[in-house]
């Protein structure tokens, strides 16, 4: 009977031990499953979870404005004093709601595409109407010293802008501002120029591109990185590094992502490569994502990064490459005098920000944000935030630019394009990867832990009852 008793406590003890042993042997052999399903799923080839969520995003994307209305325009016309500003907003409109065009299969696994720009208003989620009339910078009068250095061609153009009783502030309609009108000082140069400006003219109807990025069906990690723009590895705006085209687009990253990496994505919107680095873990519909921002680093002054040289081009308004926070774009803006910032100047320098009054920079409301699902690089949550802003230069030969004391950066809106998985997509998302993820977890677990609990606890079992018969 005692040996019955025994022999049934060691094979307990066998029996919990072969279970936790393959709760072990579970963990490489999971690996491999999830390795295995990922890299069929995450390669942007038709008929793949990844290939449906590239052509068209699987959440809605949204773009907000925020535009700054000049409080003080009577003082900032007459005496060239400091704009004072309130931000209106939001202005928001639907984005990237388009399929990819022109997809067509490259050379060395890659797929080429143009991304189309259209926007469409969103009363429901906007502050106003598309109609609301607010005061804000002139963007023809204000670019004219950029542009031209020529003292007979700026005498000919002042004589314009006063014909034309433009000023350096105007009224503008939100759709005037953002998507364009015909300006009455350009509109009267006798000779064939754009008439017709504004911060996105020309969007609605036009594309983005040719990209050309890579599949991953012959390299996973190269997944989604952009092979090249327009053609090219290089934008042509750029010194050095700063002009290569870098990563992904941001919609997606190689899968496998970690918390050590720096993601690298392209904007064409700020006209350079930028890069991400962790922050926090996120919970997004129950599913677990890791959140990367863009540092303060990415805008620092190159007398603190030195990385950033590149990225300085005006020694004069960079006051010798120590201010931080403002990029010149003017070189893929046909020179006009277009700066970009973060929200509100967040990480500018001091003397940026106190060159203007209104403004209130914070991390929570102005930084950029992806939040990407670590085992397909797939970004579920996201929020791209920028401002655009124009260089306001004295001039003695411009009658509306006279009284402006110094060079300062003038900011006109800003905007915050944002998406979040939807729940059917999310749902979809659970079931297929993260729910099998968490229950092959959990069932690795269940096994190591219950079968070293059966495997201790029927060993001193038998060990108890040994020492009892020795009695």
């Amino acid at each position: 009977m005692g040996c019955k008793r025994n022999c049934g406590l060691l094979a307990g003890a066998i029996i919990g031990a072969v279970l936790a042993i393959f709760g072990g042997v579970l963990i490489p052999l999971g690996d491999h499953l999830i390795n295995k399903a990922v890299k069929k799923e995450a390669v942007i080839v038709n008929g793949t979870t990844a290939f449906q969520n590239w052509l068209v995003p699987g959440s809605t994307v949204y773009r907000e404005f925020w535009i700054f209305h000049v409080v003080n325009p009577s003082e900032v016309i007459e005496e060239g004093a400091q704009p004072k500003f309130e931000q209106r907003g939001p202005y928001t409109y639907r984005v990237r709601y388009l399929p990819k065009e022109n997809v067509t299969e490259g050379e060395n696994g890659t797929i080429t595409y143009m991304l189309p720009n259209i926007a469409h208003f969103e009363p429901d989620l906007s502050v106003g109407t598309e109609n609301d009339t607010l005061t804000v910078l002139n963007l023809a009068v204000v670019a004219v010293p950029s542009l031209y250095t020529n003292t007979f061609v700026l005498s000919m153009l002042n004589s314009w802008i006063k014909k034309s009783n433009s000023a350096i502030l105007q009224n503008r309609t939100v759709n005037e501002i953002l998507w364009g009108y015909t300006d009455p000082f350009l509109n009267r140069i006798p000779f064939p120029v754009k008439s017709f400006v504004g911060v996105f003219y020309p969007y609605n109807g036009t594309t983005d591109g040719p990209y050309s990025v890579y599949t991953g069906t012959e390299n996973i990690t190269k997944t989604a990185i952009i092979e090249s723009y327009k053609n090219k590895r290089n934008l042509s705006y750029w010194e050095g590094h700063c002009d290569m085209v870098n990563g992904t687009d941001g919609a997606s990253f190689p899968p496998f992502v970690k918390k050590d990496q720096v993601l690298r994505f392209f904007s064409s919107d700020i006209c350079r490569s930028i890069y991400g680095v962790f922050h926090s873990e996120q919970v997004v519909k129950g599913i677990k994502l890791y959140r990367f921002v863009v540092p303060r680093e990415a805008f620092a002054a190159p007398t603190e990064v030195p990385d950033n040289y590149c990225f300085c081009t005006d020694t004069e308004i960079s006051k010798n490459c120590t201010i931080a926070g403002v990029l010149d774009i003017s070189a893929c803006k046909e020179k006009k005098p277009v700066y970009i910032s973060l929200p509100h100047f967040l990480h500018a320098s001091e003397s940026v920000l106190n060159d203007v009054e209104g403004l209130s920079p914070n991390e929570l409301e102005h930084e950029t944000y992806l939040d990407i699902e670590p085992v397909t690089g797939f970004t579920l949550r996201f929020a791209k935030r920028l401002q655009v802003n124009l260089l306001v230069r004295p001039s003695t030969r411009i009658e509306p630019l006279k009284k402006v004391k110094k060079p300062y950066v003038f900011p006109i809106l800003w905007l915050n394009e944002s998406a979040v998985i939807g729940d059917e997509k999310a749902a979809m998302f659970r079931s297929k990867i993260s729910g099998r993820l968490q229950m092959l977890s959990t069932l690795q677990m269940a096994l190591m832990i219950g079968g070293s609990v059966i495997f201790l606890a029927f060993l001193g079992s038998f060990f108890i009852c040994r020492s009892k018969k020795l009695k």
